[in-house]
Order: C-alpha cells, then structure tokens, then sequence
C-alpha cells in the first residue's frame, strides 16, 4: 500500500556511467569524449517510468552533459521536472580551490539556464562532496544564485559525509540556503543510509521500503530520494582497473534497480524538491 500522507523529494543525478568520481583515477574527464554515452536512453527510461507514475522530480544536470545533449535537459524540462545542477565536470570539491569550484559550477548553471531560460535553483555536489573541509561551498553557491544545496550526507563515509549534521531538511546557519541532505534512518542510535544510489541497490528492497516508511510515518518527515540513470543500465560498459570495492559499489544488482524502483514509485508519494 502506497504511503500517502506525506511527499517525498525524488532526486536524478543526470551523470553518465564513466562519470563517476571512483573512475576518476583510470578514465579523467579529458577522456570522457572516448567513451560511448548511454545517458540519453537511460534517463529517457528514467523519465518514462517517473510519467508513468506521474511523479515529478528534481534532475540535478551534470553541464558537461548538457552542453552535448541539450535536447535531453530541453526533455526534461519539457516534461514538466526540476533541473537542479550537478557541477560541471563531475570533479570533488575538496579536490578544488574556491576559485576552481566557483568557475566550474557558474559555468554549469549557466549552461542549464540558457538551455531552459529559467534559473536554476538548486544544486548537489558530485559525490556528496560537500563535508567539514569545504563548507565554503555553501557560501560560493550562494552568491551564485542558488536557494538551496542537497549535497550533505549526514553519515560516515570514506569519501564523504558529515555525521552530525541534521537529518532533515534545515536552514544553512552562515547563509540563506537551504539544505535538503541525503536522507538517513535512525535505528539502534546510528544513521543509516537508506535512500537511494548503491545503498538501494544493496539492502533488499523490503528494507529499504520499511526504513523510508518509518521515517515518513513514525518520524512525519519526507525523505530525499537519489539515482543515477546507469543504475538501471545492467549492460553498461565495464571499466577497468578499478578496485575490488569501487567495482561493487557501482555494478552490485544494478540488474535489479529497475524493478525496485517501480515499487519505490508505486509504494509512496514524490514531489520535485523545489516544488513551490
């Protein structure tokens, strides 16, 4: 039974399958132009499946992408979601000085932008990569026109994360975002990541669905959902010389993603995060 009483903030980040920040290593993004892109068909998947739900979502657009594949974002838009902004080339912000993260994001945004002639209101850092060392970050984004971020996880991660942040959605205290963070569940007295990416596709889908069902009924708060259109992409091209742990964290049961996420829309309510 679909949990109905409160709506959900989907999220896509609009990234192709060579674009993840593990691959940076083996593939860097002078190389990507080598590789065949299977963001078009995937996230016209994506799409199909949210319509036939009727489920609006917020889409955060990685520039490069939209820079070669305009009509795609024009699509999105079109179909009546959110473009939010993913960076421009995918790079981790504590990988980059202020003025290098600066230039990259203003670059996408307007990229975004004019492609749509709307502003771009929100933004998610590639791989979460907002933690302690670069909350400068929320500042730059602010004075580049953003209302609000969705890049802090608040768990522990190798590559990312801040644990003691809030849960839920907060008001920045040093600026006037919002943030939206990547939503946790409180079991036993940790956080748990249950929302979305690799941790969808790891834990059985019953879990996944009894965890996000009590945040939305015992705690009375939305949870922030997120996917990559490789996630249902099981055929995708497999990259060499990756590490035995980044191999499973990105190929692990993405021939099951598909299927859960239907039930995912089916069992509960979503509404793009700037849906106002």
């Amino acid at each position: 039974m679909r949990v109905k009483d409160i709506s959900n903030y989907m999220t896509v980040d609009v990234e192709d399958y060579y674009h993840v920040s593990a691959f940076e290593r083996v593939v860097g993004h002078k190389n990507w132009n080598s590789y065949d892109s299977r963001i078009e068909a995937n996230t016209k998947v994506i799409l199909d499946m949210l319509g036939s739900y009727d489920v609006k979502a917020t889409f955060f657009v990685l520039g490069w992408i939209a820079e070669r594949f305009p009509n795609l974002v024009k699509d999105i838009h079109g179909r009546g979601h959110e473009i939010g902004c993913h960076s421009y080339y995918h790079r981790l912000i504590y990988n980059l000085s202020p003025e290098e993260f600066r230039k990259d994001t203003k670059k996408a945004k307007d990229v975004l932008e004019q492609i749509t002639g709307r502003p771009v209101s929100g933004y998610r850092a590639p791989s979460y990569s907002i933690i302690k060392e670069t909350l400068w970050a929320l500042n730059i984004l602010e004075e580049l026109g953003f209302k609000y971020d969705s890049s802090i996880f608040p768990i522990f991660h190798d590559r990312y994360g801040i644990y003691n942040s809030p849960r839920f959605q907060y008001k920045l205290p040093d600026n006037n975002l919002t943030e939206y963070p990547i939503t946790t569940s409180a079991f036993w007295g940790l956080k748990l990541p249950v929302s979305g990416g690799g941790y969808f596709r790891l834990l059985p889908y019953f879990l996944t669905r009894m965890f996000l069902g009590r945040i939305n009924q015992k705690e009375k708060q939305p949870f922030v959902f997120y996917i990559h259109p490789w996630e249902i992409d099981p055929k995708q091209p497999r990259i060499s010389g990756m590490s035995s742990l980044s191999k499973f964290r990105h190929y692990n049961n993405l021939d099951k993603t598909a299927y859960r996420f239907k039930r995912l829309l089916r069992d509960f309510r979503f509404t793009p995060i700037n849906h106002t």
